[in-house]
């Protein structure tokens, strides 16, 4: 719990560090505050045809070094609290794997795209479903450490044959990543896009320093749960912590 509390502090504090932003902090105040650990990116080429298929109207898939990207992120979440609150034990930590690519809107802002989160707690899935509208999913999911080696295993609830399976571990020293870096395109994102209930595009403003990145080794064995089947050698990296605030979801006025 006092974990928790800290990183709550913490949530907080980052927006004192905004020099490394694309662009400014948005108006109004944020409502989420969320810590992710542990975590993992995981990221595949994948041409651009296959991924403009499961965009919406309004965003189109963001591409470098001429492909799109296709990612799964692995990681655990902690320190979920509402703005003003404290993270309530047994409720603001869980497991959680998105899967997600880069776009960019009409009106030029990048951003993420996710095409699921799966995740261990079905509460959040409920309630980030209905605050947010994205397509969470409720899984089973386990996390383990070996030494340096985090293990995991996803797989989602009612859906056969939607699984993620592998393993991965830091290597190297910390980095941040370059401005027009591969790593800064893949990592250094500050806002997300969904669908709200009518088919709007909308999008949530999101807040962190920036990231404290070490490249990974990583033992990838199922990834069924993407939309497109990831091929080759993926590009890994690993961070031990980020924390992380978060706007509501606004529609974008002139993208209906």
């Amino acid at each position: 719990m006092f974990d928790d509390v800290r990183a709550a502090g913490r949530q907080a504090r980052s927006l004192e560090l905004v020099d490394h932003r694309p662009w400014p902090l948005p108006p109004g105040r944020w409502t989420l505050g969320q810590t992710w650990q542990d975590l993992l990116f995981a990221h595949w080429r994948v041409p651009i045809e296959e991924i403009r298929d499961f965009l919406p109207h309004g965003l189109e898939a963001e591409q470098r070094d001429g492909s799109a990207w296709l990612g799964i992120v692995p990681f655990r979440l902690s320190a979920l609290r509402l703005r003003g609150g404290l993270p309530v034990p047994s409720l603001s930590s869980f497991l959680q794997v998105n899967v997600r690519t880069y776009v960019r809107a009409a009106d030029g802002k990048p951003g993420v795209w996710l095409f699921s989160l799966d995740a261990s707690s079905g509460l959040a899935v409920r309630a980030a479903r209905r605050a947010y509208r994205l397509p969470y999913f409720h899984a089973r999911v386990s996390f383990d450490r070996t030494g340096d080696w985090r293990d995991v295993e996803c797989t989602r609830i009612g859906e056969r044959g939607k699984v993620f399976s592998g393993r991965y571990r830091p290597a190297g020293e910390v980095f941040q990543a370059e401005p027009g870096s591969l790593e800064w395109f893949l990592a250094e994102r500050y806002c997300l896009y969904a669908n709200d209930r009518s088919g709007a595009l909308c999008r949530a403003e999101i807040h962190h320093g920036p990231w404290r990145l070490q490249h990974a080794d990583a033992e990838l064995e199922l990834a069924s749960i993407a939309p497109v089947a990831p091929r080759g050698e993926p590009v890994c990296h690993f961070a031990a912590s980020q924390d992380t605030v978060i706007w509501p979801l606004e529609r974008i006025p002139t993208l209906r």
